[in-house]
């Protein structure tokens, strides 16, 4: 599977989280994997069981690693979209938020600019045609946001 199509089922798996409390997150990543489910279409990786022990492995922990900081990512998306409540958050938008705040705050091995990317990218695959802007100003908005707090700390640092 390349990165596109596991980032793909991961926000999928996030999504689908949503709807269930965090004892059912097993069961989900069960299901997602379960090669008699069909998948969302023709080329899917899952339609045919062809996921590799590496990726399912991969795909697994970034779930259960964005869940566990699941509050902490609430906190920061709820810092960033000033006047707009978690809940007022459409739930498509809301997770690819969560996927895109882990990957810029806490997956060092993939770049800013590719998480804010990816995450615009599945706002445009899976919502309306705004989601991808409020996606791309909200992550943008986060990762400023960082290099002003280390820039303001190296600064009290050389004093």
């Amino acid at each position: 599977m390349t990165r596109r199509e596991i980032r793909d089922r991961i926000f999928k798996i996030v999504f689908t989280l949503e709807f269930n409390d965090a004892e059912g997150m097993q069961d989900q990543l069960d299901f997602a994997f379960d090669p008699e489910m069909p998948g969302d279409e023709e080329d899917d990786p899952l339609l045919y069981g062809i996921v590799s022990n590496e990726d399912r492995d991969y795909i697994t922990t970034k779930v259960k690693n964005i869940i566990s900081k699941k509050a902490e990512i609430d906190e920061i998306i709820s810092q960033i979209s000033e006047g707009w409540k978690l809940p007022r958050i459409g739930k498509e938008e809301l997770a690819i938020l969560r996927l895109g705040v882990y990957e810029v705050k806490y997956d060092e091995s993939i770049p800013e600019k590719v998480a804010i990317n990816e995450a615009v990218e599945l706002a445009k695959k899976y919502c309306d045609a705004s989601a991808s802007k409020f996606v791309n100003a909200l992550l943008a908005k986060l990762v400023s946001g960082d290099k002003d707090k280390k820039e303001s700390g190296a600064d009290a640092t050389a004093e």
